[in-house]
């Protein structure tokens, strides 16, 4: 990792890590490896927001379980703060949290730059989103105030796995882009041949251009 103490760069390893949790404990990323996993912090237990968004995070959990991708909860709280905080959430709104909840005691909040030094000591609503081989690929940052939307984070890690498996580039809003719907981008041209194989492939129908530098196709 490019620092130990700070906001790691999209691309590193995930550091390795000993973590308590609500579901004991478990070892990062090797617990999770040949899988993606996505690491969101909250500020504190047992707050308005957050229990939106752990909710929201579940009523999901199987979107992101059929995208082979764990979800793991952190705030620097206590492990039995989130234990009777999760029975809370199970008791009065009726949806069982059923993904790990890291007890952090500031160790791995400092590792990842999740504390907000204006914030006090509490943490970030941070996400990483980490792939198969432990590199983080996607790192979102909010605001205290803002919850955040889960549907984007189940977006961001399909399309980023359409992206590896088929060197591809998405659009935005993908797969309902504006222009091209949900299809996919072809990287640009590197040199002047493959340009003019672009227009080429165009003609031929194997996929459709705007120009030579912007052609995209189904996948």
């Amino acid at each position: 990792m490019s620092d130990s103490f700070g906001i790691p760069l999209l691309g590193d390893d995930f550091p390795s890590m000993k973590v308590v949790t609500t579901h004991g404990e478990i070892e990062l990323p090797k617990n999770y490896a040949g899988k993606w996993f996505v690491l969101f912090s909250h500020p504190a237990d047992f707050t308005p927001v957050c229990t939106t968004e752990f909710v929201a995070f579940q009523k999901r959990y199987d979107e992101f379980k059929a995208l082979n991708t764990e979800l793991i909860g952190l705030s620097v709280d206590q492990v039995f703060s989130h234990i009777k905080w999760e029975e809370w959430i199970k008791e009065k709104l009726s949806v069982e949290i059923a993904f790990p909840i890291i007890a952090d005691t500031g160790a791995v909040a400092n590792k990842l730059g999740l504390i907000h030094p204006g914030k006090g000591t509490n943490t970030v609503r941070a996400v990483f989103v980490v792939d198969d081989k432990a590199k983080i690929r996607i790192i979102l940052y909010y605001p205290q105030e803002l919850g955040r939307n889960i549907d984007e984070i189940v977006r961001a890690v399909k399309a980023m796995q359409i992206s590896d498996k088929h060197g591809v580039a998405m659009p935005a809003g993908w797969p309902n882009n504006e222009l091209i719907k949900d299809k996919v981008i072809i990287p640009p041209a590197q040199d002047v041949k493959t340009a003019q194989e672009r227009l080429e492939k165009a003609s031929n129908g194997e996929f459709e251009c705007y120009d030579w530098w912007l052609c995209y196709k189904k996948v």
